[in-house]
Parts: structure tokens; sequence; C-alpha cells
């Protein structure tokens, strides 16, 4: 009994991210733990050796390497609730300061164990129960959602029902198919909206798609109005609201989604015609990467959850005070990196679907209308929200053209480009309040619905097209046209949902005229 096993810094280490997920599970891959569990291990015994070497003592190693473990983790927590605090004129809730507040507490645990002379063993023994017990509980909440039947399963089951070769024609030859950009521009409002919502007027880049020989759906909405409803809809060319019946009971479970965005229906259509599919990622899950692609572009590919569980860290303020780049600057960078790289797609050989989902001018708030990189601060805050969205929005703009000339004057086929939106920015009240969506007025239903919709369909008549038509329609009608599908067009509707029950779904579209 006179030796302990130290196994609570590791512990300790590990539980700050089972905790993280088991509140998140339903939105959270479980793969996305193995990279943050196996870098805060490989720390904790670097640390914990160290600190054994120095102290000559295991037990005292042991309760310093925890004590620091939890510093790291409670650091981003802490700042967020100060973040802005001032006491008697002095504003405390700044990086410098609690950092310094840190290295206070973190050198008095070092010279207390290093001065102290007790054993410590049953205070070592003691720690290792606490450390046992959180991550005990978190792992019971992760085992008791994974026991249940896997949501994405259901999606796995109806593909095998499927016959993937969709149509058996005989089509033209592969060199002679269109590129299919398919470029989803995150939250970006229809002109309507933007004119009646944020004072706006966007007429200008409207009228550069209409005369490069865009149709501008000027009437368009979107189907669902969340990402992943949006896009598995999208992809699929149907409603998800099936999907209600497969999950009988109430259901946060994004993973259903998350399968049915990543296996879609579009993307094999077009590889069992001999397409590449380009897919172009986001910082978000399921658009992260796509394992189903043949070319996978993004940069810094982590996705959220990693990224979030490293910004409730002490390293994070340290590492961009070093010039190492946060989430907002990688975000900055990412943007700019993928409209680099849609320009060269024309450069690969064979017909390709390209798939980019761009996070903008979806927040956070990085590009001025010029595209300068915002900084946080005193000065960011000041500007309302729509004077954010409305700068990151025109600077958009001028992406887009950059990008859609070079695709048009590039490519030696004529390629079909969709610009759409997945959904409209969230109203103010939604972000304030937490307002769900069978709580919005109608007024902020549309805010929310309307979206930008633009097709570029060379050597096809334009009046196939109507604007009010819809992301769910979109390539039933250019499979229709390009690949003599006959898939017939679905009534353009508009449901929410609501946030503790998302697959129960409730028709607006009335509501949104």
């Amino acid at each position: 009994m006179k030796k302990s096993l130290i196994i609570h810094p590791f512990l300790f280490a590990i539980y700050p991210i089972l905790f993280l997920y088991s509140n998140n599970i339903r939105c959270v891959l479980i793969k996305q733990l193995i990279l943050p569990i196996i870098i805060i291990i490989f720390f904790t015994f670097l640390l914990f050796s160290l600190l054994s070497f120095i102290f000559k003592n295991k037990k005292k190693a042991g309760l310093v390497t925890s004590f620091f473990i939890v510093l790291l983790f409670l650091y981003g927590h802490i700042y967020h609730y100060i973040e802005g605090f001032t006491l008697r004129g002095f504003e405390i809730g700044r990086h410098r300061h609690l950092l310094f507040v840190w290295a206070i507490l973190f050198t008095s645990s070092f010279y207390f164990s290093m001065k102290t002379r007790k054993n410590l063993l049953k205070f070592t023994n003691l720690l290792n129960t606490i450390a046992f017990l959180l991550v005990l509980i978190s792992l019971i909440n992760i085992a008791a959602f994974m026991l249940k039947p896997k949501t994405s399963d259901i999606w796995q089951d109806m593909i095998k029902m499927e016959d993937r070769q969709t149509n058996t024609k005989e089509l033209k030859k592969v060199e002679t198919l269109p590129d299919i950009y398919y470029i989803v521009l995150d939250r970006y409002a229809s002109a309507s909206t933007l004119k009646e919502f944020y004072d706006f007027d966007n007429s200008k880049f409207i009228a550069y798609l209409s005369n490069k020989g865009f149709y501008v759906a000027t009437e368009s909405s979107c189907n669902y109005p969340k990402t992943d409803h949006s896009l598995a809809s999208s992809l699929n060319m149907e409603y998800i609201n099936y999907l209600s019946k497969s999950i009988k009971e109430k259901s946060k479970d994004r993973t259903l989604l998350y399968a049915i965005i990543q296996d879609n229906k579009v993307c094999r259509f077009l590889k069992s015609k001999g397409y590449k599919y380009i897919h172009f990622g986001s910082r978000v899950y399921p658009t992260n990467q796509n394992k189903y692609a043949d070319i996978n572009y993004n940069l810094y590919p982590l996705s959220e959850f990693p990224m979030r569980l490293y910004q409730t860290t002490m390293f994070y303020p340290i590492c961009i005070k070093l010039g190492i780049p946060g989430i907002r600057l990688l975000q900055w960078k990412r943007i700019l990196y993928k409209f680099e790289k849609l320009s060269e797609v024309p450069n690969i050989k064979g017909p390709a679907f390209i798939f980019a989902h761009m996070l903008i001018p979806h927040d956070p708030y990085i590009f001025d209308r010029n595209g300068n990189f915002l900084e946080g601060g005193e000065s960011y805050n000041k500007k309302s929200r729509k004077t954010k969205y409305v700068d990151q929005l025109i600077f958009t703009n001028r992406k887009l053209k950059m990008l859609i000339d070079k695709l048009l004057s590039s490519s030696e086929i004529p390629p079909i480009i969709i610009v759409q939106s997945d959904e409209g920015p969230f109203p103010q009240r939604s972000i304030t309040d937490g307002l769900g969506f069978s709580q919005l007025t109608r007024a902020e239903l549309r805010e929310k619905m309307r979206i930008l919709n633009a097709y570029y369909l060379p050597n096809v008549d334009k009046g196939v097209l109507y604007p009010s038509i819809t992301p769910v329609n979109t390539f039933r009608l250019i499979f229709n046209h390009y690949f003599d599908t006959n898939y017939e067009l679905l009534p353009d509707e508009n449901f929410i949902f609501p946030n503790l029950s998302i697959y129960t779904f409730f028709k607006v579209t009335d509501k949104i005229k």
C-alpha cells in the first residue's frame, strides 16, 4: 500500500475530451477524438516524465502534472466568462492578465510540491479515484448512446436497396461532358432579403450574373433552414421528411444526415457516368472532407471538434501571440485557398463534379469588403453584425466574379455552374434570444429561408428554369437535360423543425411568400 499507481494525470488529460464529446455526441463522430487523445496523452507523458526527473518523486510529479492539465483546459472557459470584464476601471478580462494568474497558480503548485515532505499517497489515491469517476461517467454516457442502433445505418440500408446505376442509357463520350460546379455559399441571402433586412442593394452582382448567362431564381428559398438538412436534401434530390418515419422518437442525432451528405445520390450518379468527384472542404463536419471523393481540397483540414477543444486551452492565446494562426485566421486563409484552387480545376483532365462548401458570408466575419483580415478587438466589436455580414458578402461577390470569369474563360467545354446558398442568415432575435425556428415571425422566416440561387446551364433554354426553383430540384432538372433522365420536378416547399427534434418537420411554405 506504500506504492500507488499514478494514473490521474492521464485520466484528467482525456476527461475534457470525453466530456466535450459526450455533450456533443449527436453531432460529432467518435473518430474525431483519436487525434486529440493521442496528442494530449503524449504531452502528459512528456510533462510527467520531465517532472519526475526534476522531483525524483513520481507522486509529486503526478500532482503537478494533473494541476497543470486542469489549468490547461479550464483556461478557455474562465476567459470566456470574464472576457471584457472590468473592476474599478481596470480591464481584467484579457489574456495577458489571466495567463499571469495561471502562471502564479502553477508556480505555487510547483513550489508546494517541491517543499512538502508529506508522502502524498492518500492524496494520489484520492486524485486517482476522482479522475476515474469523472472519466467513467463520460464513458457511461457515451456507451449508452453507442449501444443504441446507429442512425447512419438506416442510410446504408437504403442505398443497398437502390440501383446505383440510375440511368443505363448510352451517353456522350466522357471527353465531351461538362464539368459541374456546385458552389454552396453558406447563409448568402437573396437580393430581396438583403434589401429588406440589411439595407443593401445587391443588384449589381445579380446583373453581373445575368450578363454572364446565369439564370438567377429571384424567388428561391432553402428547403430546410440548416446546412445538414439542406445539403442532405439537395445532394440527394429529394425531401428528407421520410426520415421521421425511420427515427420515430425525438432526436438530435445528426449522424444520419452526415451519412446522407457524405454518400449522396448526386455524386454516385455522376461517378457512374465517368466523373471525378472533387471535394472542397469547410471547417465543419460533414463537409470537412469526403472519403468518397477522388480529390479533397482543404487547408488545415482539422474538423471543428479538435479545433474547438484547442480553443479552450491556454495554448491557444500563446500560439496566436507566437504567430501561429488561430481559428479566425485559419478560416481566412482557408477561404482564399479554396477560391485559388477552384480556379485551377479546369486544368484537371476529364469531366469533374466539384462540390465546394464555402462558409462565407457565414460568420465568423473575417473579411472586410476589400478582403483584408479582420482582427478581433474593440474596433471589430463596435461594428454591427449586419455591417460585418454585408462587408463579407461584398468581398464574396468580388471573389465570385473573379472565379466565374476564370472558369468560363479556361474551360474547354462550357461548364455547368450552380451558385447556391444552403440557408439564409439567422435573424437577430434567434441569436440573442435563442429562439427556435417555430418561434420566428413571418418576416424572420423570410430572412432565414430566402437564398441566392443562380444557374449557368450552357446549351439549355433558360425557359426550363423558373423564379421559385429550390435546391431540391437543382440536380433533377440538370440531370434531365444533360443525362436524359426522367426525374419529375418536386413541389418547391419549405420546412422547419424544433431544435430538440430535428427529424420532426413542419411546412412553412405559405409563411415565407
